[in-house]
């Protein structure tokens, strides 16, 4: 589910859960332990990637639609755990987009402090409006961070999916590359940044990521109630059921 990899000063966390790296509890769960591990042992950075072709294919919708209230507000609870665990790191957390991005493998994105996509084909986007799922403020405001107030609204209301030159365009991503040296690329961002003077560079990076990290402040236990009130929602229910079927018991969102 999880393979590590350190490159000198650099543990790479690689989601290996096929076929689509779907986000279940499990491997949500697992990603934060071995980011956890890696914030608190010698790394200095950490790159979080996936499968050749797919860095994740988002929530494990399949597993979570059968899941009663208290194992999605559990499931919630985690992801959003996750999240803050990567805006909140001491350390720089990169992603290696080694493909395509829907949903929530593009949000967990959206915290890090860069990110390296594949070029070509591949495509990311936050589409939770397409399946039923009222995107959260937290993530919303996140993701204007990086695109800017209208390109934020547009991708997000209309559920798009951009290739990855409009994500280099509009700022969702940093940098494209080649798919087999998109980790190598990520990792060589990585040691630029450690080779700075460190207590300038992890100082002002703490001020820059400071708005960032506010966002958490609004995710409590009655927001959370909220999400999963919406999660139960007639229209988002029907919604899930049918990429179910699409999906085929694929799992991705």
């Amino acid at each position: 589910m999880i393979e590590t990899h350190d490159h000198g000063p650099v543990r790479e966390i690689r989601m290996n859960r096929p076929p689509a790296n779907a986000l279940s509890p499990d491997l949500v769960q697992a990603l934060a332990a071995h980011l956890g591990e890696a914030l608190a042992g010698e790394p200095k950075a950490v790159i979080v990637s996936g499968l050749p072709g797919m860095f994740s294919g988002g929530l494990d919708v399949p597993y979570r639609i059968g899941l009663e209230r208290q194992g999605i507000r559990s499931a919630w609870k985690d992801f959003i755990g996750l999240l803050e665990r990567i805006a909140t790191s001491p350390k720089p957390v990169l992603a290696a987009i080694t493909g395509h991005s829907p949903a929530g493998g593009a949000v967990m994105s959206l915290f890090c402090d860069y990110r390296v996509m594949a070029e070509g084909s591949y495509k990311i986007g936050l589409n939770e409006v397409e399946v039923g799922i009222i995107l959260p403020r937290f993530m919303f405001e996140a993701l204007k961070r990086l695109v800017g107030e209208r390109h934020a609204e547009r991708m997000a209301t209309g559920a798009l999916m951009v290739p990855s030159e409009e994500a280099f365009r509009v700022g969702l991503v940093d940098e494209l590359a080649p798919l087999d040296v998109v980790v190598e690329r990520a990792v060589a961002w990585s040691k630029r940044l450690l080779a700075l003077p460190p207590r300038a560079m992890s100082e002002t990076r703490k001020t820059a990521r400071r708005d960032l990290v506010a966002l958490f402040e609004r995710a409590d236990e009655a927001y959370l109630e909220e999400l999963v009130d919406l999660w139960f929602s007639d229209e988002t229910q029907a919604a899930l059921t049918a990429l179910v079927h699409r999906l085929s018991g694929r799992g991705t969102s």
